[in-house]
């Protein structure tokens, strides 16, 4: 495993946990030789990760759309800075990178990463580990309503079983690092 990336809020959250816990998961990745892989922006959770990894001289691969690179949120300090055309490039790109993934809080584009993440995994199309950090219980009732689902016939417990999850950045990272050496 090399790179991992990252979905995660562009907004720092209510909360000094969320961009704490990322810091903790860019150091992580750091410390263990993985490089990150994320969406290039100097703003919110995404910022903290990279700028954590880069502090323990880790690789950073963000991946950036033209639009918002425009706009002056890039994160210059990247080791590489790949651009795209749309955001649904940049999301295609960053699995084409990826050998594992990690989801932080965020909103409606980290739910669609995730999402994108997971129906590729279901579909055999994407075969990485798929992580779900749950900082503080802000994913608890997105685990409740994937457990209803799968209690209402909606989706099999095995393509539920895709998604690892922890609220602890070490348990997380070990479990996804060794999901395929069972």
């Amino acid at each position: 495993m090399k790179n991992v990336a990252v979905f995660c809020a562009s907004s720092a959250g209510s909360d000094d946990i969320y961009v704490n816990e990322a810091k903790k998961l860019g150091e992580k990745l750091a410390d263990e030789g993985l490089g990150l892989v994320y969406g290039g922006a100097s703003l919110g959770l995404m910022n903290a990760v990279a700028d954590a990894v880069l502090r323990r001289g880790g690789k950073v691969t963000g991946v950036i759309p033209r639009l918002l690179a425009d706009l002056e949120i890039t994160k210059n300090e990247c080791t590489e800075i790949i651009y795209t055309s749309t955001m649904f490039e940049r999301k295609v790109k960053m699995l084409e990178i990826a050998d594992a993934v990690v989801v932080l809080p965020g909103g409606f584009g980290t739910l669609d990463e995730m999402f994108e993440a997971l129906t590729l995994s279901q579909l055999k199309l994407f075969d990485a580990p798929i992580g779900l950090l749950n900082v503080n219980g802000y994913y608890d009732l997105l685990v409740g309503l994937l457990d209803n689902m799968v209690e209402k016939g909606f989706l099999k417990k095995e393509s539920k079983d895709r998604l690892t999850v922890s609220s602890s950045v070490n348990d997380l990272i070990e479990k996804i690092v060794n999901i395929n050496k069972i």
